[in-house]
């Protein structure tokens, strides 16, 4: 993978991702190929959905209930991002790997991967502290994460990346 990663165009793309925590070059590497290109999505709401981490519905006059979540898309990317959601366990903190990873990526990325390191560990303290199940608190910080995927690829993403 580390040798495909050297000749492919989306390179850049794949360093951007591995600024965030919780993605090294295998995980970024799945998220970037399986996902595409992201702004063919108008709002990370149409993200979460084509990725099957939005609740399911079952509405009925005045009556509105939701339940799990619908699972339809691409399961590979959504199992990719529920296993990187686990690193937003810990508090906020760029480590010497996180470090290395965002080595000579633009301010804008470095910024919005701290951004999402405080708004994804608060919410997964707050969550557990109400003592919701650890898998749905998962579910809620990956949902999140193709949020703040969505809006490094359209803000921050092709032709804005150094390669």
């Amino acid at each position: 993978m580390h040798e495909l990663l050297e000749t492919w165009e989306r390179k850049a793309e794949v360093a951007a991702v591995m600024g965030l925590r919780g993605f090294q070059t295998v995980g970024a590497m799945i998220i970037v190929s399986e996902l595409g290109d992201l702004a063919r999505f108008e709002h990370p709401r149409q993200l979460m959905g084509y990725l099957g981490l939005v609740p399911g519905e079952q509405s009925s006059g005045s009556r509105r209930r939701q339940g799990a979540i619908t699972k339809t898309g691409n399961s590979h990317a959504r199992w990719m991002l529920l296993e990187s959601a686990r690193a937003y366990r810990q508090p906020p903190l760029v480590g010497p790997p996180l470090s290395r990873r965002q080595e000579g990526l633009p301010r804008a990325v470095k910024d919005l991967s701290w951004r999402a390191q405080q708004r994804l560990c608060r919410k997964y303290h707050r969550m557990r502290a109400r003592g919701i199940h650890e898998n749905k608190i998962m579910t809620a910080v990956a949902r999140e994460i193709c949020a703040f995927l969505w809006e490094l690829q359209t803000k921050c993403g092709p032709g804005k990346l150094p390669t």
